[in-house]
């Protein structure tokens, strides 16, 4: 994770922040109000680092994230070149504070395992022409998947 100060311009100092957790937080830590790059609602995000683990939430009032906002603050948070994941744990595990927050995180000690690119998307393949494979039958799909036409 960056350096958080790098971020102040962001930083929640509320007097409810600071009474709660006793300070707006330093490079390790904080609380954060970052405009969405989709409508500019504000997300609250929370930040921390500490006990191998980087970790941060990040909250809407009437509904999750989405996609291209969680990858906003990924980019704000984290370094370029850092993995990140999100944990679908089994239920019984699940702890849940606020219904519409999504959480990241990045152990110091492991690497993570990336599945092959090709499992994820063709490389080199026009987006349009992807479009209209994902719209095609699946049996036809499927058998250009197995000639690894579009590589």
């Amino acid at each position: 994770m960056i350096n958080l100060n790098k971020l102040d311009r962001y930083r929640d100092r509320r007097p409810e922040i600071l009474r709660v957790y006793g300070s707006a937080g330093d490079d390790t830590c904080g609380s954060f109000m970052v405009p969405s790059k989709i409508d500019k609602a504000l997300m609250r995000v929370f930040a921390a680092a500490g006990a191998g683990w980087d970790h941060v939430s990040v909250s809407r009032k009437n509904r999750c994230p989405n996609w291209e906002e969680m990858s906003q603050i990924k980019k704000l948070f984290f370094h370029h070149r850092e993995t990140v994941v999100q944990f679908h744990v089994p239920e019984e595990d699940h702890i849940n504070f606020h219904p519409f927050t999504l959480h990241m995180w990045r152990s110091w000690s492991q690497q993570y395992e990336l599945p092959p690119s090709e499992f994820v998307g063709p490389n080199g393949i026009n987006p349009e022409d992807l479009r209209k494979l994902h719209n095609m039958p699946s049996g036809l799909y499927r058998d250009l998947l197995k000639r690894n036409l579009y590589k």
